[in-house]
């Protein structure tokens, strides 16, 4: 999914107007902005050729692209260009006089809506935004995921479903399973994200009459049967350390990174990411690995990690072999800030140690 980073924005200036008005967003926004060699000054690029030549290379390099210009000219640069509402960049078009900022593309996933909300601000203009349950004032099951940072099987189909049946009048529930969060007490703050339009559920066993359909935010792998459609949104929050052998198999790390999930009841897609020590970066294992789960593998160096082998057991072999008596305890324990879930499986020359993440 295409989240929208600051300091991947690149802007579009056709006109003398459009300068000026990228001058005044440059206050407020680390931008890119692009413009012809005619109207080219400090602080602005030259178009690499020609205005959709450069666009065609900021939907590979940028999460948002910012044209000031008109609507169409915009539509008919970039409509070759699309591939996927979850993969494509944010797009979004203003006037030159900075009257009007159309939210064009990419909306929810993308955060072409949000910008556009930054951006009117800003200018002090109109925003324009389409997206039906914008219109109605509702949120949006995708926008919650953003938010949420959270994954879920189908999510396609999932996302055009519920969001529908949000627009449609129809009661869709909202059950936040804080019992699913590996640390006792912990929780996710509900009241942070947006949920208008969605019914609260505060027990799965008494769920209101009227629900059509019912999202939870869990990170269990399993849920009880209900009689509706159950739509499971999960968190990205697990972090695991893994220390190996050299040449380990990726598919042997794959089964057991499974069967440790698995022990703790854990979804899958609530891994956030890998990490080992430095000297297993160019691991092959490791690395396809954090290519299967599509995550970071994340390394840390022999020095960080003996700042905290002394909470763990440790192993002379382990120490002998790569600097330091323990790997995926430490490496877990850094990456999760100290927050470790159970106990660390040993198996064939593997240590997996699970962490959640705050």
């Amino acid at each position: 999914m295409s989240i929208v980073k600051p300091e991947s924005i690149a802007v579009f200036c056709l006109t003398p107007g459009g300068i000026r008005l990228a001058k005044r967003l440059q206050k407020h926004l680390p931008l890119t902005c692009f413009c012809s060699d005619k109207l080219l000054e400090s602080g602005f690029q030259a178009f690499n050729g020609s205005f959709a030549a450069t666009v065609r290379e900021a939907f590979e390099c940028y999460t948002a692209v910012i044209v000031i210009g008109s609507t169409g000219l915009t539509v008919r640069v970039i409509s070759p260009l699309l591939k996927d509402k979850l993969t494509d960049p944010a797009v979004v078009v203003i006037d030159e006089r900075g009257q009007h900022v159309i939210s064009l593309l990419s909306g929810h996933v993308g955060g072409a809506n949000m910008l556009t909300r930054y951006l009117a601000g800003v200018l002090g203009a109109d925003p324009v935004i389409t997206t039906a349950t914008d219109v109605n004032e509702l949120a949006a099951l995708d926008m919650l995921a953003v938010q949420l940072d959270a994954d879920m099987h189908d999510f396609r189909q999932s996302v055009k479903t519920v969001n529908h049946m949000l627009v449609s009048d129809q009661q869709v529930g909202l059950f936040w399973d804080h019992g699913s969060l590996p640390e006792s007490g912990d929780c996710w703050p509900a009241e942070q994200y947006d949920v208008r339009g969605f019914v609260p559920v505060k027990r799965l066993d008494q769920l209101p009459a009227d629900l059509k359909a019912l999202v939870v935010v869990t990170l269990r792998d399993q849920l009880p049967e209900l009689a509706m459609p159950v739509f499971k949104l999960v968190p990205r929050r697990i972090v695991a350390g893994i220390g190996c052998r050299r040449e380990t198999s990726f598919q042997l790390l794959i089964e057991l990174l499974q069967q440790q999930l698995s022990r703790y009841a854990l979804d899958p897609l609530a891994l956030r990411s890998i990490g080992s020590v430095s000297i297993k970066e160019d691991e092959p294992g490791l690395k396809q690995l954090s290519a299967c789960y599509r995550v970071p593998f994340q390394v840390f160096s022999v020095d960080s990690l003996k700042e905290h082998e002394h909470r763990f057991p440790t192993s002379e072999f382990v120490r002998n072999t790569v600097g330091v008596g323990a790997v995926s305890q430490p490496v877990a324990w850094l990456m999760s800030d100290g927050h470790l879930v159970g106990d660390t499986l040993r198996e064939q020359g593997v240590t997996i140690t699970l962490g959640v993440s705050h």
